[in-house]
Parts: C-alpha cells; structure tokens; sequence
C-alpha cells in the first residue's frame, strides 16, 4: 500500500480522502491557500504547506508548488480529489515522469474522454448509446445551424472542453441558435481555452442518471449500480440518490453494461463515472460524458454498496486487488445525498461569510462529509460546497425521513445556506414519489 499521500485539492474532499489516510495509516499531506489555512482539512492531516494566495491558479492549480510541496514532504502519491487538476491529462503526466503516484485514471484516458465529441464518437464505436449530434465540432455560425436543422429542434449547444454542466446553451430555433452559438464559444474560450462546440439533440424531459465504475489494477472494470442526479439548478447537481427510483432491474442491466464497455474502450483504471440521459417516455438512454475522477456524489454508492471508494482508488493506484468480490457486488438500502452549500435557498447566488454556528446532525443512517466548522470563514474564492449530507435506510421512504430529521437539525449560521430548499424539497410531492426529472427545481421555485 501506498505509505504518503499527497491530497491536491481542498475543503470536504480533501478531509474525506485524509479521513481514509488516517484509518489506513498512510502519511497524509495537504496543500493549502493563503486564505484555507485555518481550515480542517489542513490541521487534520499529518503535514501541510502552504502553496500560494487565494487565487487557485497560484495555489491549487499550481502545478510546479504541488510538485514542490510533494518533493519537499517526501510524498508516495498525489491524489487530485475532485475539480482543479483532477482531470488534467498534462498534470497527471507530470507526476507520473516525477516518479510519483497517481491516484486516478491514466492520462490517455483522462485525454480522451476530456473532449466531450472525441468521447462520444469513442462510446458510439464502442456500443454506447449516443445522443444524435455532431462527430466533429461546428467550426463556424453556419455549420451549426446546418447541423441543428439534420438534428432537429430543440438542441443543446455544448462546449466540447466542457464539464460540470458549465458552457451550454439550449436553442429552440435558429434565431436562439444564433444567439447560445456565439455565447457558448466565447464562454468556452474564456474557460477552457478551447472554443470548439458540440451541436446535441435536446430532451425538454429527460433524468440524469449515472454509473459509478471502477478500473481494477488486473484490468477488469466493474459497475458499481447507478445513482439519480436529476435534481439540478443551472446544470449543477444539488441532490444525488442510489439506486434510481426510475431504473427496473432491466434497465439498470443496460446502464451498468453499457458503462463497462464504456471503461474498456479506454483501458480504464480508477474511479470514474459514466454519465447519461434517460428519457422517462421511451426508457432510451444515451452517454452525456465520463468524469475521470471521483466524483462529489460518490458517498451515496458507498452506502448502498458497502465500500471506500477512496480506499479502493488508494489501491488499485498500488496495483492491489480490491477489498470487495467484483464478481459479488449487490447494493443494500438506500442513500440520499444533499449539497449543502453557501448560497441562498430561493436564487441559488452565493453567500460568503463567518461561521457562527456550526452544528451537524447525526444519529442511525446519517453522515456528514464537510469542510468546515465553527469559527471558519467561507471565502469568494472557491466553490461554496459547505457540506455534504447524506442518509441511507432500508429502503427510500425511510432514506427520506432520514433527510427531513437531519436537515431540521443542520444548524448553519454566518454564510447564506441552502439548507431551507432541501426541506421544501424532501416535502415536494413530485420529488416523494420518484417520477421527477431535470426541471423539478425550476417547477418548484
């Protein structure tokens, strides 16, 4: 097993992969901001050093203070967590020829799958459902209306670097093609550094549904069951639960095969997450794109599936076999995830500040993955994720009641939070009886 574990991220994530460090007696070494320093995750772990200001292009995206700070602590492995560099193919190379370990997939898979058309025509080879689109990008305004016109109105104007539901517009005619064309590509330039767009079919009613899969250190890839992400604000997920309530038993069969053939056009390794639209009507699915990292939601599989994923990412890393039978794999329960973040409940804008109280909720079935506590102070600068609160019970009227008792008893005060909206939410009767889709947020408000 690894002995030192450098973790190149912040926050919940980087207190959650250190919590698996400590229990399995790895050396854990965090890097942090100017601005984090007072933060759980950096007093929790066994070494930190400080890599730079708040901005995380000086800090967390730094690549050469990371690969110092790895060298200066003596460090086995780098784990990049989630965001920031988790996803970057050039930084994973880097630790790699640095001698170091990578804790996630190989960079030719992170390569690509980071092209989101590049993904679509690999999984379409390989068996994957795929949405009707384009294999190319639309280089210019009149390449994309003639292609929308093949496709069909609606469609979904994507940045092809995209990811995490940022850079995409949906058109319903030319004119609002016209308008999300030229939006999205400055958009995409102006993140990603690539203004390459990806013209898509478009499903006004569809659910966002996605596979956990693991790539063992022998080769094989194993499905571990599915999980609902169709409540969302602007394209971000604010709700996850495993398993689906929309999925049958045949269903779910399609979905998890499907997301192995998915792993195995790329050589998977590591944790990662093969994402997709169900349309409700017709049961049809198709692949949206592979997040090749851990994915923030990931606590709900561990639930249901009875696993560490950090821990089996620590050691397929190691070339170890499994703690789990792959071929005995069966979920228990249910679990329900919510993002408690920063922000206000009713127009989802941030809310920084100082954390006055902080007092988290527990008892049978209840967990809480957070990055915070009393005394600190959310910062403008990063994501504004407080928390992640997640339940599991027997089966998901049971998961629910979990929610409602721990969300009444989740006390945040300083910062905006979002906690009133999950409480509107856990008595919606849309969202109680399973059959709800992408749009439920913007139905409720």
């Amino acid at each position: 097993m690894i002995e030192s574990l450098l973790v190149a991220n912040r926050g919940e994530i980087a207190r959650r992969i250190i919590r698996t460090a400590n229990r399995l007696g790895i050396r854990a070494i965090a890097v942090h901001s100017e601005a984090d320093a007072g933060l759980p995750f950096v007093t929790e772990a066994d070494e930190a050093v400080c890599v730079g200001p708040a901005n995380p292009a000086q800090s967390y995206r730094n690549v050469e203070a990371i690969l110092a700070a790895a060298k200066a602590t003596g460090a086995q492995a780098i784990h990049p967590g989630y965001g920031f560099l988790s996803e970057n193919a050039d930084f994973a190379r880097t630790v790699e020829r640095s001698g170091l370990i990578w804790v996630g997939p190989g960079a030719d898979a992170i390569t690509a799958m980071g092209d989101k058309i590049n993904a679509r025509n690999l999984m379409a080879a390989a068996g994957v459902p795929v949405a009707a689109g384009t294999t190319e990008p639309a280089a210019d305004l009149d390449a994309a209306v003639a292609a929308a016109a093949g496709i069909g109105y609606p469609v979904m104007v994507k940045a092809a670097a995209g990811g995490g539901g940022m850079g995409m517009g949906v058109a319903a005619d030319e004119a609002a093609l016209r308008t999300e064309y030229d939006k999205v590509r400055a958009f995409a330039e102006r993140m990603f550094g690539d203004g390459s767009v990806l013209i898509e079919r478009y499903f006004p009613r569809v659910r966002h549904v996605e596979v956990q899969i693991l790539g063992l250190a022998d080769g094989r890839v194993v499905a571990l069951g599915e999980r609902e992400c169709s409540v969302q604000r602007r394209n971000q997920k604010l709700v996850e639960e495993s398993p689906s309530p929309a999925v049958s038993p045949e269903l779910r069969a399609r979905f998890l095969a499907a997301a192995v053939r998915a792993g195995e056009a790329v050589g998977y390794r590591n944790a990662g997450t093969v994402e997709c639209l169900l349309d409700p009507a017709t049961q049809e699915f198709f692949f949206l794109e592979m997040n090749t990292r851990l994915q923030v939601e990931h606590p709900v599989t561990e639930l249901v599936y009875g696993v560490d994923l950090v821990e089996e990412q620590l050691r397929v890393a190691a070339g170890l076999p499994p703690t789990f039978d792959p071929d005995a794999l069966a979920p228990r329960g249910h679990a329900i995830e919510l993002r408690i973040n920063a922000e206000d409940p009713k127009r989802f804008l941030p809310g920084p500040g100082a954390i006055t109280t902080w007092r988290e909720p527990g008892g049978e079935g209840v967990r809480v993955d957070s990055g915070y506590v009393a005394g600190n102070t959310v910062t403008p600068f990063y994501d504004s994720l407080l928390a992640k609160l997640i339940v599991n019970g027997r089966d998901r009227a049971e998961a629910v009641e979990r929610a409602r008792a721990a969300v009444a008893a989740f006390e945040v005060a300083g910062p905006k939070c979002n906690l009133p909206f999950f409480a509107e939410l856990l008595e919606n009767e849309e969202f109680l009886s399973g059959d709800y889709d992408t749009g439920i947020v913007g139905r409720m408000r």
